[in-house]
């Protein structure tokens, strides 16, 4: 699962970039209870969603040539410049250089043999989020990808990342962990777009899923404020109650009440 105990390999910052920052905190604010506090002013914007004092996220207004509003998952690595060198080798790009964060940390943006965006951060001061899976904080993420077997042979290589086969009626789910862990590390899954048609003919992506105490709240919450339904609240025996949303803007995500928290 997911932790604040980050090992290399494993999620360990979220971010949002967003058409307008102050609606995005006013939505993920009745959501979740988030607020905002900025970065400063050295910090082009940039700020952080936290919850009860604690950072859940972070987040800034972008402009359309940066991309289309979306979250994008960091993994952790000591070393982003040689992380990025190998993402390159195994077919991924480079979107954003390896650069120093006003000491925090160093950042890159790169895409995988498919196409996803996905981060990396390489800690300084600050080692990654301050609250995972708990009730409004990152708890799994799940990559929607063309080819499970390409995905998985580019994240093992890039990352490190091992993958293996769970059993559920009706199939099976491939989930990912950080190199030499057991499967209680697990922190996602790989999913093939062909078998969903919530995500079908998009492109390749990183879905980030935040814990809810009350899903069905969550989604009538965001119809409220301006969000879309992308699949409706739907109950996954053993899992928990899911639903994936988009905010106004376009970002997508999911919220579960994991099955672990029933009660």
């Amino acid at each position: 699962m997911l932790t604040t105990r980050f090992v290399d390999g494993a999620p360990n910052w979220i971010d949002v970039g967003t058409s307008d920052i102050d609606g995005a905190t006013a939505f993920y604010g009745a959501l979740f209870g988030w607020s905002f506090r900025s970065a400063g002013p050295d910090a082009g914007g940039y700020g952080f969603f936290q919850l009860d004092g604690k950072t859940v996220a972070g987040g800034m207004q972008t402009t359309p040539e940066q991309g289309p509003p979306s979250w994008t998952v960091y993994f952790r690595t000591a070393d982003a410049t040689g992380t990025a060198e190998v993402a390159e080798q195994a077919h991924g790009r480079v979107l954003l250089a390896p650069m120093d964060v006003m000491g925090e940390g160093t950042m890159a943006i790169l895409g995988d043999q498919a196409g996803a965006a996905f981060g990396l951060w390489q800690p300084g001061r600050t080692k990654g989020v301050d609250l995972a899976n708990e009730r409004g904080s990152l708890c799994w993420v799940e990559l929607y990808t063309p080819d499970i077997a390409a995905a998985a042979a580019f994240y093992h290589t890039t990352l490190g990342l091992e993958t293996y086969a769970v059993s559920f009626p009706g199939g099976t789910y491939t989930c990912v962990n950080p190199a030499g862990a057991d499967e209680d590390a697990m922190f996602g899954g790989i999913v093939p777009q062909s078998d969903d048609p919530t995500e079908a003919g998009s492109q390749a992506h990183w879905l980030p899923y935040f814990e809810a105490s009350d899903v069905d709240a969550v989604v009538a919450r965001a119809e409220e404020r301006g969000g879309s339904v992308r699949r409706p609240a739907t109950d996954v025996e053993g899992v928990g109650r899911i639903a994936r949303l988009a905010d106004p803007y376009g970002a997508r995500f999911a919220v579960i009440k994991s099955a672990s928290r029933e009660g």
